[in-house]
């Protein structure tokens, strides 16, 4: 029962993935092969499927579907051979990308392993090889996916993200032969290769939950990455580090750490996601760090352009943006950030303490306290002072 369900997930995503990315052609080919494997298990479904087919001709002229460019000229991208999808994602990004926003830490790792990348010959000289393969470990959000495409972009090279939705078939062994033509593929050329949200297909294989298909998965990732070329570069990204078998751990050239940002990292974020609104926003930016504390950077984007947008539009001035958004943020602080951004309110804008407190959360005697309270170091400075 728990394999029937898979498949069926497995289908929907392959059709909403197909739907949205508006390959009809591609959609009605998928949909057909779907008539004829559901039509003696889920008759009633296959028949109506065939029915909305029958009614949805193509259109005269149109292509059966979309032809996917070749990633260099003497090679074509591999393609699963039941549903013809790529098995591959392709990014060919200039030099010139924007780097994305990384800690002090991360910097200094990734331009190492991009200067072992630019002196192979040196490196090959002192009889050592440059880093193979690296994990990226992080929260959703933080940049692992636009690391991996900045990273190639430095090297020069196309980045090939495995494509897990066409990847993993509904026929029994083919996961894996889709897996092994894939890898294979990218060995073959100059590139970087990511397996995104490589613990879908390399759990623990004591996870009893798991059918033996993707077991198998685990074992023909852990040989590819042992014998990965030192020509090329492979990356992994996770999400959920605990779910990844151990064994491949151990495998992995470098694990680098993707964290959620602090503060400082935060505001350089603001200030490059408010771009040319800067201006605007400038003068809540200390606030705005701290009420953005812990979140990602994808997050922090996505809130800098709503508030864009709104003032574009004219639909709400910066403070009633900023006054909103606390309010939906100060759930998610723990009791002294929430004091210290009543306090910051207090201190930077024209705000009551009453409206701060019906803001945050914070009495106003505690907002009192804090606002009145001077420095440990303005304290001493003035005992001095009167001593004198």
């Amino acid at each position: 029962m728990l394999d029937e369900m898979n498949e069926v997930y497995l289908d929907l995503a392959q059709i909403v993935r197909l739907a949205l990315a508006e390959q009809t052609g591609d959609v009605r080919l998928f949909v057909a092969r779907l008539v004829r494997k559901y039509r003696n298990t889920e008759p009633e479904l296959a028949e109506q499927m065939d029915l909305y087919l029958r009614a949805k001709t193509p259109r005269a002229g149109a292509a059966m579907r979309k032809t996917v460019q070749p990633a260099t000229p003497q090679h074509a991208l591999p393609v699963d051979d039941e549903s013809r999808l790529s098995l591959l994602k392709v990014y060919k990004d200039a030099s010139d990308r924007e780097q994305p926003l990384l800690s002090a830490d991360l910097e200094e790792t990734l331009s190492q392993l991009i200067q072992e990348r630019h002196q192979m010959e040196r490196l090959a000289s002192m009889g050592l090889a440059p880093t193979r393969s690296a994990i990226f470990v992080g929260p959703p959000g933080v940049g692992k996916t636009l690391t991996a495409r900045w990273l190639a972009a430095q090297l020069g090279v196309p980045l090939y993200v495995l494509d897990l939705t066409a990847v993993m078939s509904s026929l029994l062994g083919r996961s894996g032969n889709n897996l092994r033509a894939a890898l294979d593929f990218a060995k073959r050329n100059h590139c970087v290769l990511l397996l995104d949200e490589i613990d879908a297909i390399a759990k623990r294989r004591s996870d009893e939950t798991d059918v033996g298909e993707l077991k198998r998965l685990v074992t023909v990732i852990m040989q590819e990455v042992d014998e990965w070329p030192s020509t090329g570069l492979l990356l992994a990204a996770t999400n959920h580090p605990e779910l990844i078998d151990p064994a491949l751990w151990r495998r992995f050239d470098l694990v680098i750490d993707f964290k959620v940002p602090e503060i400082p990292a935060v505001r350089v974020a603001i200030k490059r996601f408010l771009g040319p609104d800067f201006a605007l926003f400038g003068r809540w930016i200390d606030i705005l760090s701290l009420a953005f504390n812990g979140e990602s950077f994808s997050n922090i984007e996505r809130d800098i352009q709503r508030f864009r947008r709104a003032l574009a539009l004219g639909t709400a001035a910066d403070a009633d943006l900023i006054e909103e958004f606390i309010k939906s943020r100060v759930l998610t602080l723990d009791r002294q950030s929430r004091i210290d951004l009543a306090v910051m309110l207090a201190k930077q804008t024209r705000l009551s303490q009453h409206t701060i407190s019906d803001i945050t959360g914070v009495s106003r005697d505690t907002i009192r306290k804090y606002a009145n309270e001077q420095p440990t170091t303005a304290k001493k400075t003035s005992k001095r002072r009167s001593d004198a």
